[in-house]
């Protein structure tokens, strides 16, 4: 696989080795973290694996890069000014400006100095005698402190399929996920693409455009919406100038952490012409749920998601010319939105260039990629360049790809062996004084990530400002309370058709990872006043412990 190029390093800062806190990873929770837990006085370093800040946003560099929430939404709320002075250029920013926003961020906020960049957290060892954590780096720091905050991203860790031949490629191979910071030209390639998940439909249309030749490799189709991407909703962004504290609590107290009318009716109560003209309504909108929140049941009735489902197969019937073509575009045997839904931008209409050919890879499945191509269904197809739009190990990949050890020397992964444990999906017993960011068992994945961000950031740094007020330096979860959580998030997750489908939200897209849950699914809103009652009545469900006076 090709090493992206790294960008121009700041290097590393000259913080101390015994900070209040280490907070891993620069994206949007490690900038926010940083930023707030300063106000409140604490020393903080944070460690980032890449030369820049940005987390996801730095690393996902494909043609096509894109946020699906609207950009006004997709930024950070917790300074009005901030809101105000960046004016976003399109309805649904491309990488390179959601970057330049965060890298603006950190310039303006002076956090640069407190942040270590072209570093690697490898491990977090609890130290019970001294009750801190031990962190090591890949540059060969090691730092202790009294509290972990662990803000590593829901998709940061890559997932390359087991292929056979895989390194056999000669040619020049990418991941979406952790592409060259260079460009990348592939005028006159012949070039594949495995996968056709969110990245990869954001990536296609562009690749088609430059490529001689593009074929895809689909093993499940996918819905998609078209964006209608353009200029931002001056509707949006007048709501957040005239009233900034409303619409914030508005984002806030929504289910997904969008400005989104709550759906009042089942699709079984209407009419077949209301709900048609209902889903055409939300077809020209051009957001995320439009179709998936028109009405109430459509994520937990098979009867009304069938309604849903079909409205979408009919568009992508209209917009593929070649009969069977639209066929093996065709989502079934999953229900609408159990998926993660994409947004497109001319994704239908790319396989109706003469240029580009789809391989259904569930009726002539992959069975090696060679030297010079992938050969499927017996038939090899010779290429120039490869990319694995193939996704990521979510929510659990980043977090257990550091070596994190609690008390006992327990391993995290040894706990989460059959599924992660959380108490809400902030912390784990056993973990004393670590935190995680949107974490398994919270809304994260199921919601607009920065408003949940945001969230998790402000809770945490509520709590350790508790903890010093009381004089308490160690904050665990009780194993009865996470136990319940978890439960609860599986039980919230049951109610819906989510677990019958094989997603990442069910880490189905691993071999081999416990077949679980993973996001919760009760609402950003209702789990935000939960998670401020819990505060309220005195953290139940944690055990706070004065310092130790051996």
């Amino acid at each position: 696989m090709s090493t992206p190029t790294s960008g121009p390093s700041t290097g590393p800062s000259t913080g101390t080795d015994r900070p209040d806190v280490v907070v891993v990873g620069a994206g949007f929770a490690g900038l926010y973290a940083l930023h707030l837990l300063r106000q409140r006085g604490l020393d903080v370093r944070v460690f980032e694996a890449g030369d820049d800040v940005g987390g996801t946003w730095y690393w996902n560099r494909y043609p096509g890069a894109r946020c699906d929430i609207e950009s006004i939404f997709y930024s950070y709320s917790f300074d009005e000014d901030l809101k105000k002075e960046w004016q976003w250029s399109e309805r649904y920013a491309a990488q390179p400006e959601i970057l330049a926003y965060l890298q603006h961020v950190a310039d303006r906020f002076d956090l640069r100095r407190d942040i270590t960049l072209s570093t690697r957290v490898e491990s977090a060892h609890f130290d019970e005698e001294t009750e801190r954590w031990t962190v090591t780096t890949d540059q060969g720091e090691t730092v202790s402190a009294q509290h972990l905050v662990l803000g590593v991203g829901l998709l940061s860790s890559t997932n390359l399929p087991q292929i056979l031949g895989r390194d056999d490629f000669a040619g020049p191979t990418y991941h979406t996920g952790a592409w060259p910071h260079e460009p990348v030209d592939f005028t006159g390639q012949r070039v594949g693409v495995i996968g056709t998940g969110s990245s990869g439909i954001q990536l296609i249309p562009l690749v088609a455009e430059q490529a001689d030749h593009l074929t895809v490799f689909q093993r499940t189709a996918n819905f998609s919406l078209p964006a209608r991407n353009g200029d931002p909703d001056p509707r949006f962004v007048r709501k957040f100038h005239e009233d900034f504290e409303g619409t914030r609590e508005q984002l806030r107290s929504s289910s997904y952490g969008i400005l989104l009318e709550p759906p009042t009716k089942s699709v079984l109560e209407v009419s077949d012409e209301e709900r048609e003209a209902t889903y055409r309504e939300r077809w020209e909108e051009g957001t995320l749920t439009g179709i998936l929140q028109a009405y109430n049941d459509t994520v937990r009735n098979h009867e009304a998601n069938h309604h849903a489902s079909e409205f979408v197969r009919k568009r992508i019937a209209e917009m593929v010319d070649d009969p069977q073509v639209a066929d093996d575009l065709t989502p079934r045997g999953y229900a609408y939105g159990t998926k993660r839904p994409c947004l497109d931008t001319n994704y239908y209409a790319t396989y109706n260039r003469d240029n580009v050919t789809l391989v259904n890879v569930r009726r002539d499945p992959i069975e090696r990629i060679t030297a010079t191509g992938i050969i499927a269904g017996g038939t090899e197809h010779e290429l120039d360049a490869l990319v694995f739009a193939t996704g990521y190990d979510a929510m659990t990949g980043p977090l257990l790809g550091i070596d994190i050890r609690g008390r006992d020397g327990a391993r995290l992964a040894d706990k989460w062996e059959n599924g992660p444990v959380t108490y809400l999906g902030i912390s784990t017993a056993g973990f004393p004084n670590m935190y995680m960011i949107c974490g398994p068992g919270s809304p994260s994945a199921l919601s607009n990530a920065v408003v949940s961000i945001e969230q998790h950031v402000e809770w945490v740094a509520d709590l350790l400002t508790h903890l010093e007020e009381q004089g308490i330096a160690v904050v665990e979860a009780e194993p009865d309370a996470e136990v319940a959580w978890t439960e609860h998030v599986q039980v919230a997750g049951r109610a819906t058709l989510y677990p019958e489908t094989d997603s990442w939200y069910m880490g189905a897209n691993i071999p081999g990872k416990p077949r679980v849950f993973l996001p919760y699914i009760g609402g950003v809103g209702y789990y935000r006043e939960h998670c401020a009652k819990i505060a309220a009545d005195g953290y139940p469900g944690f055990a706070l412990r004065a310092p130790s006076t051996t």
